[in-house]
């Protein structure tokens, strides 16, 4: 399921910005972006996102402002020796002006801001403060993935719809019959041998044969036990989304052996018209928690 929340929170010497967002995903898959020196955090942060979400690949961003703390230039002298000897090797084959003290000193690497450190106190309200922060990032997720979520119950309650209309028509086709069958196999004997009598008794006994294999009952029988059983879990709530998976997995197996039981083209026609659906069914199933 996809989402998208952001929280902020400081106290003193820090502020700092949670984010996390989510997209759909068969399992739970967690990537997190963490502030410089903050590390510590990932087992807490993992944790948090585990409680929150079952599905759906995860990322979460934290980023920290130590502004309140103050802080120093510090010159990194190993990037600054290695700027110094670019610029002396350059100077033997390029006839240029030497560059300004300050063009060096901004080139990226050479000036690092080294925070001072805050108290073991105020490390730790600070801690305190991002996980729950954190945790309202997470809270906002969790109502807008609901919210989604609400919006594809809808869409899957009018798919389970589409499913038991085609189990209807395939519950009352005559093709089932064992009438229809019977008079089915009397055309095609009379097609086949027109002058070869053949006992109604043994036509009634290939009929009934074939109308037990044809039989699709059973599988008519756990289709509609099966949209039952999705619907309620829809109308449940909470997170069905891998139960609802493995629904839809029955689903199809059943739709492929009506496909192969079927003994006419309509049923057959049926039979697909049911995977179609299954499939759009299993689709919308993979966007949910």
């Amino acid at each position: 399921m996809t989402g998208y929340a952001r929280a902020a929170g400081n106290v003193p010497g820090a502020s700092f910005v949670c984010e996390v967002k989510s997209v759909n995903g068969r399992g739970l898959d967690i990537r997190l972006r963490l502030a410089p020196g903050m590390d510590a955090l990932e087992g807490d942060i993992r944790q948090l996102i585990g409680k929150a979400a079952a599905r759906g690949s995860i990322t979460f961003n934290l980023s920290v402002d130590r502004d309140g703390a103050g802080g120093e230039l510090v010159v990194n002298k190993q990037a600054l020796d290695t700027v110094l000897a670019a610029i002396a090797d350059l100077s033997t084959r390029i006839d240029a002006s030497p560059p300004s003290l300050d063009g060096i000193l901004g080139l990226r690497g050479v000036l690092d801001q080294h925070d001072h450190p805050l108290s073991p106190e105020a490390e730790e309200q600070l801690v305190a403060a991002i996980l729950s922060c954190a945790g309202q990032a997470l809270t906002q997720l969790g109502a807008s993935r609901r919210q989604e979520g609400a919006q594809i119950a809808t869409v899957l309650l009018g798919q389970l719809d589409a499913i038991e209309a085609l189990v209807a028509r395939a519950e009352v086709h005559p093709a089932r019959s064992r009438e229809t069958i019977l008079a089915r196999l009397r055309q095609q004997v009379a097609d086949i041998a027109a002058d070869i009598a053949i006992a109604d008794d043994r036509l009634l006994q290939e009929a009934l044969l074939l109308a037990t294999k044809a039989d699709i009952r059973e599988e008519l029988d756990r289709l509609t036990a099966h949209i039952a059983s999705a619907r309620q879990l829809i109308k449940g709530g909470g997170a069905v989304g891998r139960r609802l998976d493995f629904l839809a997995q029955e689903f199809n197996r059943e739709a492929n052996t009506l496909c192969s039981k079927a003994n006419a083209v309509e049923l057959t026609s049926i039979g697909l018209d049911l995977k179609a659906t299954i499939d759009q069914l299993r689709e919308q199933v993979q966007n949910i928690e």
